[in-house]
């Protein structure tokens, strides 16, 4: 196995845990027992535990990009209706089967409202999902992408957020794909008129 996928091995089994036990149960030795690893292993790649979830931050950005990624891959120029629906399945995915990456997500980013040393790898990773969301609204024609992006976001976080860990969370499923579209709809619409 090569550095980077051992890395990334090491970051994903810590999301998986802080998504689970919360930053208590964040440790270098429960990482190495989660990643099926030889002890001693994660703080070989991460020396302190804030290195480790630095390293979280930055992964859960990279998978993040990549998930929208692939929607580029399979769509070309983007229209709203394509967008709407590529970011309904998108916030589907995050709300299913990439649920724990986001409660992580969260998790994580108050923690770096405490810790100011975390700030920085927590703003790198988001300023790299930013820069894919202000691409996007450039695409559709938003005549200010960047504030675009950063109400794009926040709105996104807001219902993510809301649907996972508010009050909804623990009475109804998550919606689906065609529930969440003209959500999105919306959204996208406002944002491209800021």
């Amino acid at each position: 196995m090569s550095i980077p996928d051992r890395r990334d091995l090491i970051a994903d089994a810590a999301i998986g845990i802080v998504a689970a036990a919360g930053l208590r149960g964040l440790t270098h030795r429960a990482v190495d027992a989660a990643a099926g690893l030889p002890a001693g292993s994660t703080s070989y790649y991460f020396r302190t535990r804030s290195a480790l979830i630095g390293a979280c931050y930055l992964r859960l950005a990279e998978l993040s990009v990549a998930d929208a990624d692939r929607w580029d891959a399979d769509h070309g120029r983007p229209d709203l209706d394509s967008a709407a629906g590529a970011l309904a399945a998108l916030l589907h995915h995050w709300l299913t089967a990439a649920r724990d990456r986001q409660l992580a997500r969260f998790e994580l980013a108050l923690e770096a409202a405490r810790r100011p040393e975390l700030r920085a790898d927590l703003q790198a990773a988001g300023l790299a999902v930013r820069s894919r969301v202000t691409a996007l609204l450039a695409a559709l024609g938003a005549p200010r992408p960047a504030p675009a992006a950063d109400l794009l976001v926040a709105w996104t976080d807001g219902l993510l957020y809301d649907l996972l860990a508010g009050a909804p969370a623990a009475t109804r499923p998550p919606p689906g794909v065609t529930e969440l579209t003209p959500m999105v709809r919306r959204m996208l619409e406002a944002a491209l008129s800021t």
